[in-house]
């Protein structure tokens, strides 16, 4: 009679191990499979390639050029490997374009906002009633059809005889407004042609 008992005892939990493990499979939530999927899959990939960006009236907004652009399914973005960079002045404006590279880029699906990331260096030529200015900073955001730009890192800017030096910055680089936000320095040399 032990066996039986015994018996009936193993079988009564096998069944209710069963049971449980039905309600568990049964109640949790469901996966969402594409979370096993691993990072973004590109769309496409480029190599060695000229991106070039219009405004709304079809004039120039920038042109990129990279050894390496993916394009990412899911969201169209584009994500850019060594980027260099051409910002004209908008709707022309007098003044030359701002050229530039960074570490790596990045161009919203719309084609409307750029994040030049890591170390980027930016410059201008001089034209007439402008001298010839450079900025270098890291992870700008540019607006190319409103032709602006900011970034929250450090920022070292030469133009002429000045050097600015400051944390974060807000630009319009048609009317050439710049903002530094905090910790400004500044030096403004006479120009040789105003010491005579």
């Amino acid at each position: 009679m032990t066996t039986r008992r015994l018996i009936a005892s193993m079988i009564a939990l096998a069944l209710a191990i069963g049971i449980v493990q039905i309600l568990v499979w049964w109640l949790q939530p469901k996966r969402d499979n594409r979370m096993d999927a691993g990072p973004p899959r590109s769309g496409y990939t480029l190599h060695d390639f000229t991106l070039y960006g219009y405004g709304d009236n079809g004039k120039l907004s920038y042109r990129l050029q990279a050894p390496r652009l993916e394009r990412r399914e899911g969201d169209d973005s584009l994500y850019l490997n060594q980027p260099t960079f051409l910002l004209p002045p908008k709707n022309g404006q007098p003044g030359e374009p701002w050229t530039g590279n960074s570490d790596y880029g990045w161009v919203s699906a719309k084609g409307d906002e750029l994040k030049l990331q890591g170390k980027v260096n930016m410059h201008r030529k001089a034209y007439a009633g402008a001298a010839a200015a450079s900025i270098d900073t890291s992870d700008v955001t540019a607006w190319p059809k409103q032709n602006k730009v900011q970034t929250d890192a450090h920022v070292a800017m030469r133009q002429g005889t000045a050097t600015m030096t400051g944390v974060g910055m807000r630009a319009d680089l048609d009317t050439k407004h710049m903002e530094l936000l905090n910790d400004f320095h500044g030096t403004f040399k006479p120009s040789a042609q105003k010491r005579r």
